[in-house]
């Protein structure tokens, strides 16, 4: 029998990949996400022959959590994998109480729902290295926090409640902290599918700060990959960081794209001021995943760049009447 999977936020870009990677596998995948499907050309799952089957439905935790409960006790998926956040660093200082409320109060809700289901043998919270705060060197997974945005908080928290629930109820949760995803199907507001359409545009990008914090970028075909092996092998109540061994600055990764686009670094990008909170560095020690589940990043940054510079080009005209700015919906 095929694995069944249930995928919490669906539409996001790297819920989307990994529904992509589950029917690649021959999994049967129940996707749900508070929105309705975007356009087709940030739904990867939409782009090829699968050989497993997806259902999708629209349904907010925050509202509809009976209706997606209901769902999951009827078709009983065996594996259940949590993208659902309200992202974004810097709108989170605006409203920081839709933060709480979809990252905190909406999520342990959902939580003590799942917690009492007998057929769940594997709970993959997707959380963010943004809860560690701005790091030095390279760190291993822990649980030793210093947020430093009201994102990064909500996501600390959340990721606390949800160990006081493995201590207390042996709920069977991994976590999964990933560095910078990208790749074919991003949406439009992050940096490297932003840089290559404006770079194809003839548009400016801002560069907050000067672009001199440091991230590690990972390609989402590797970050699936490792989420699948999570789920399916990884030891409850452990934490896994997802990451490359390389690190760029986000100047020299828009000037990389600059170089890929043949277009002057001057024409795509201009200083403007630096976030609030922003965090200098994220750099994941990855070798637990590595050595724990046999994981490994397969794509380079050059060759990721390449393919998701050929999915922009390929899409350009759909993509220029689509919403480049990041919408907020509370």
């Amino acid at each position: 029998m095929s694995k069944r999977f249930l995928v919490i936020g669906s539409n996001s870009f790297s819920g989307a990949c990994f529904v992509d990677h589950l029917l690649g596998r021959d999994c049967e995948v129940l996707g749900a996400s508070r929105s309705a499907e975007p356009h087709d050309v940030f739904l990867p799952y939409k782009w090829g022959a699968k050989r497993g089957h997806f259902s999708f439905r629209q349904i907010d935790i925050n509202h509809q959590l009976d209706e997606l409960l209901g769902w999951v006790e009827e078709l009983k998926p065996e594996y259940v994998v949590n993208f659902a956040a309200q992202g974004m660093v810097a709108q989170s200082w605006l409203t920081p109480e839709h933060w709480y409320q979809t990252n905190v109060v909406g999520q342990v809700k959902l939580h003590d729902r799942l917690r009492k289901l007998p057929f769940l043998k594997r709970y993959v919270h997707v959380t963010t290295p943004e809860a560690y705060g701005s790091t030095e060197g390279w760190i291993k997974e822990s649980f030793h926090f210093a947020p430093s945005t009201p994102y990064a908080v909500s996501r600390a928290a959340c990721d606390l409640h949800l160990m006081s629930f493995f201590k207390a109820y042996k709920f069977p949760v991994c976590f999964t902290r990933a560095a910078n995803v990208y790749g074919p199907g991003q949406q439009l507001y992050r940096v490297i599918p932003r840089a290559m359409l404006y770079a194809r545009l003839g548009k400016k990008m801002q560069l907050h700060g000067g672009g001199h914090s440091i991230r590690s970028f990972i390609h989402m075909d590797d970050v699936a990959d490792a989420t699948y092996r999570i789920a399916i092998d990884g030891v409850a109540g452990d934490s896994y960081h997802i990451s490359t061994r390389d690190t760029v600055s986000i100047r020299a990764l828009v000037e990389k794209i600059a170089d890929l686009t043949q277009t002057p670094f001057k024409d795509l990008a201009e200083v403007s001021e630096d976030r609030l909170g922003k965090d200098q560095a994220y750099l994941l020690e990855s070798s637990k995943i590595r050595q724990d589940l046999g994981w490994s990043d397969r794509v380079s940054l050059d060759d990721g760049l390449k393919e998701t510079l050929a999915w922009v080009d390929a899409n350009l005209e759909v993509l220029k009447t689509l919403p480049a700015d990041y919408i907020h919906k509370p």
